[in-house]
Formats: structure tokens, sequence, C-alpha cells
């Protein structure tokens, strides 16, 4: 028997009840039907000493991406554990590989107030290019509610829809969150609303369907080589960073944060608290007494 069975119905089961996005699915049987031609019989039927072996030949991944593969087995044979199709789950026995998160990059407030300033200046006027109204919604919609690239491109038509203070956003795992509506988003939100084209059903049409992902990454680019901020810099992902870490500068709670961003796990929100750290050390360092003193470096702490 092929472990072809096995996996569609644990990924039916992913869909079902737990919610699992498409792009989810798809990592998991990647990973899956991997693992099965790399083993010598059914993955479904194989032990801890055959996972560790299988675990080996991913040794060449990044340990992030081996990680994923690890957690993806787990689940697969927790899921035959719940059904009865076997007595254990071999792969809680395989050692976790080690990870480290990396910090994620941010923009200063400088730069995104240079962003701003040209996006502001390319839409002013009474009657601005459509083109740049949208670029400077699509701005405030990034910086100002942190949304992924994903939920913002396709967002409705009727999220616009009456006055309202915030955003319904379904998001990873198709979950709902609210994220707030700023005033200056809605201010261009009422100048962008004329000129959208009838009969569309998305904020940002494009053709047939909404700007994608790339058109946006792309024009947040060339936005960012007009206002005089590194291109290279710039990216939807890098303003949701600004997004959370100036929030958390200012004196933002970490679990509004979390649940602003959408993230499942607080662990994961927890990384712009070592953003903050560092820049809190940064301060000691330029405006502490000592930091002025002849031969005195105060350095960022090893531990």
């Amino acid at each position: 028997m092929s472990d072809a069975a096995p996996i569609d119905r644990f990924l039916e089961m992913m869909a079902a009840e737990r919610g699992a996005s498409r792009n989810t699915l798809a990592a998991y049987r990647r990973d899956l039907e991997q693992a099965a031609g790399l083993v010598r019989g059914r993955l479904a039927d194989a032990d801890a000493a055959v996972l560790r072996k299988l675990m080996a030949d991913y040794q060449s991944l990044a340990a992030s991406s081996a990680a994923r593969k690890l957690s993806a087995l787990r689940q697969f044979f927790a899921f035959l554990l719940d059904e009865g199709d076997r007595p254990d789950n071999p792969a809680l026995d395989i050692a976790r590989p080690t990870t480290r998160r990396p910090l994620p990059r941010i923009l200063t407030h400088a730069d995104v107030e240079r962003l701003f300033d040209r996006a502001d200046e390319e839409a002013a006027g009474e009657a601005p290019p459509a083109a740049a109204v949208r670029m400077l919604l699509l701005l405030e919609l990034l910086y100002g509610s942190g949304l992924r690239a994903s939920e913002l491109v396709s967002l409705p038509r009727r999220a616009i829809a009456g006055e309202r203070e915030y955003l319904i956003i379904r998001g990873k795992g198709d979950k709902e969150r609210l994220v707030p509506l700023s005033e200056r988003a809605r201010g261009a939100l009422d100048r962008w609303a004329p000129l959208l084209a009838d009969g569309s059903p998305w904020l940002f049409p494009s053709g047939k369907s909404h700007v994608s992902r790339v058109r946006l990454f792309q024009m947040l680019r060339d936005l960012a080589g007009r206002a005089g901020v590194d291109p290279t810099a710039v990216s939807p992902h890098v303003l949701r960073h600004a997004f959370a870490t100036h929030l958390l500068e200012g004196g933002a709670d970490l679990r509004a944060l979390q649940l602003m961003l959408g993230h499942a796990d607080i662990a994961t929100t927890e990384i712009y608290t070592h953003v903050d750290s560092r820049r809190l050390v940064e301060l000691v360092n330029q405006r502490h007494p000592l930091a002025r003193m002849d031969g005195v470096d105060l350095r960022t702490p090893s531990s």
C-alpha cells in the first residue's frame, strides 16, 4: 500500500478541523510526499530509527526548513495515532533542529516619514493620478494597520462600507481579526473610493482580479526610490515590521500587538521585544553619562 491515502486523509483533516490554508496544505503535502519518497517501505509504518535517518538526510537544509519538515511529520503521525492506524508517534522521539529566529529588518522613523512625504506629495492636488491615491492608501494600510501583503491586496470592496474605525481581516488559517483604521487611512479611503471602477469586488482591482503581491512589492520599491530611501530596504513585510516595532516603542501592549498582527502564538510577536531591547541598548550607549567618559564603552551584553 502507498502513503497517498493516509496523506490525503491527513490533509482533509487539517483543512476541515484546523482551517489550514491552501498554502499550508500544499507545504505539508510536499514535505510528506518527499519524506515518503526517501524512506524504504511506507512512511506511515516508519519507526523512530527510520525517521532519524530521514532527518539526517535533511542536515544540508537550513535549520528552519528541517524543523518545518519535522513538524509536518509529527502532526502526520499524531493524526495516524488518533485514527488508530498505529500505536505511537515515532516523530516525538526526534530532536527538533535548533533554530534561531532572525531579527526582522525595520525602517527608521525618518525613512517612514520620507515615504509618506513623497506619497502625500504625489497624491496632492484637486485631481491627482488615481495610481498616486492608491499608493498612498496602500502605504497607510501597510504601516498604519500592519496588514500582510496578501491580506492587503485581496481586501474586498465592502471593507470600506460605512463609517468604521477598524477593518475585519480574514488572515492565515481563514481566521478573522480586527485591525485599526487610522484617521489618515480613512481620509485616504475617502479619496480612493470615488476613483474605483464600478463592478469590481476588490478594493484594489487589477484586470479581472486584484493587484498582486509582486506588483505591490514593485510599487513600494519604486516609491522608495523616488523618496530617497534605499529600495532594497523596503518591502510590504518590512513595513509590517515597522508598524509593530514602532508601536512597541511607543508603549503598546504585547498582547494587543499579537491580536493586531494576527499571530496565533505570542512567541512570534515576542521577536519585536528583542528589536526594542536593541534600541534601548543603543540609547544607553548614546545618552548615558558613562558613554561620554573617555575610555568607557558600553557594549551590548553577549547573553
